[in-house]
């Protein structure tokens, strides 16, 4: 794949291959390794709305914004390792299939689940593992057929990292192949904002 950009941040991505000894990047949050976004709020995706409305203390403000985690050997390695584990253990299936509607947002406590069952239990995986919450965002995004799909998007001093179920790497946001639309809210876990997408992707015809 050839992407726009796509030369920046070498040296970080080659540091996260090979663990992470190479020396983090200053945190310019205006770099093109964070995505941008709204200052204002936008809508909720229905399927959290919902989940919210049955979770209401999973979607709050937090005392606390952690501007982005601090990248180190140990917690890229919980970051691969709960990647992998769930994307190895949840078995897919679509929320039709699973609860005969259109989108139901929860955790895949019977072993199957849809991409936002993946990164919800991704997200409170890493929190349990001492992530601070503020920097583990779920985002929607358009696929290049255009169905929607969601990942979850982790703030580091190494850019915006994608956990994607499509997807075994660990690769930063703009080096996916999707359209990114909205995601939650930094300070907030109950609001989203949307997100602003411009790169142009090229798909290598082998791919």
């Amino acid at each position: 794949m050839a992407f726009k950009h796509s030369g920046l941040l070498a040296g970080a991505l080659v540091g996260l291959a090979l663990g992470v000894s190479a020396p983090a990047m200053a945190m310019d949050f205006t770099n093109v390794a964070y995505v941008q976004v709204a200052s204002s709020n936008t809508s909720i995706p229905v399927g959290h709305l919902e989940f919210c409305r049955s979770r209401p203390g999973e979607c709050q403000a937090y005392d606390q914004v952690v501007p982005a985690m601090t990248l180190t050997d140990a917690n890229w390695q919980q970051l691969v390792s709960i990647n992998a584990h769930f994307n190895q253990t949840i078995i897919p299936a679509t929320d039709r299939d699973l609860y005969q509607v259109e989108e139901f947002w929860t955790y895949p406590t019977s072993g199957y689940g849809d991409c936002e069952d993946y990164a919800l239990a991704k997200r409170r995986a890493l929190i349990e593992a001492g992530w601070h919450p503020s920097t583990l965002m779920i985002a929607v995004v358009r696929q290049q057929d255009g169905s929607g799909h969601a990942v979850l998007m982790v703030r580091t001093d190494r850019g915006d990292l994608v956990l994607d179920n499509q997807e075994s790497l660990i690769r930063v946001w703009y080096e996916t192949p999707y359209k990114y639309l909205k995601r939650q809210a930094q300070a907030n876990a109950g609001h989203w904002v949307d997100m602003f997408d411009d790169r142009s992707i090229v798909v290598a015809a082998n791919q």
